[in-house]
């Protein structure tokens, strides 16, 4: 009788110990399973850098139209992707501000009165002002040109 007590006490130790090391290892496999990682990563909160923004003071052109001239009133303002962008375009300021006139001056009325001519002439500023300033430099890298106001009389 003994016997088949230590038995059947050493039984139930094995099966504890069994189902115990089971558990143990299932839970640290799923813990290094890809699913697990996302679930993770979506409790922490995604930190979105802050945009970068170089708003230029006002320009006023003349606009020549074959029955007559006309003034465009636009701001603008440059969504720059990097810190040294708008340090370059800060110090280069009237260079920038000379680039964007010769831009403007060459404009067609009726082209820029349409979204997709808006939407041309936001991409030719954007090309113009992501050309070097000088030869040493690599040119600011202008992510958008935004036009916060756009009149023309």
């Amino acid at each position: 009788m003994l016997r088949l007590l230590k038995f059947i006490l050493l039984l139930i130790i094995i099966i504890g110990a069994s189902i115990g090391g089971t558990m143990l290892f299932m839970n640290r496999s799923s813990m290094s399973t890809p699913s697990a990682a996302p679930a993770a990563g979506a409790a922490a909160p995604v930190a979105v850098p802050a945009p970068i923004f170089a708003e230029l003071e006002p320009f006023t052109v003349t606009l020549y139209g074959e029955t007559r001239n006309r003034i465009l009133y636009t701001a603008i303002t440059l969504r720059l992707n990097d810190e040294a962008s708008r340090k370059q375009i800060q110090d280069y300021m009237p260079e920038v501000r000379d680039r964007i006139l010769k831009v403007l001056s060459t404009q067609e009325l009726s082209k820029i009165q349409t979204p997709e001519g808006r939407q041309a002439l936001s991409g030719a500023l954007k090309t113009e002002l992501s050309r070097p300033f000088t030869a040493q430099l690599a040119g600011p890298h202008v992510a958008d040109v935004l036009f916060t106001a756009f009149v023309v009389q």
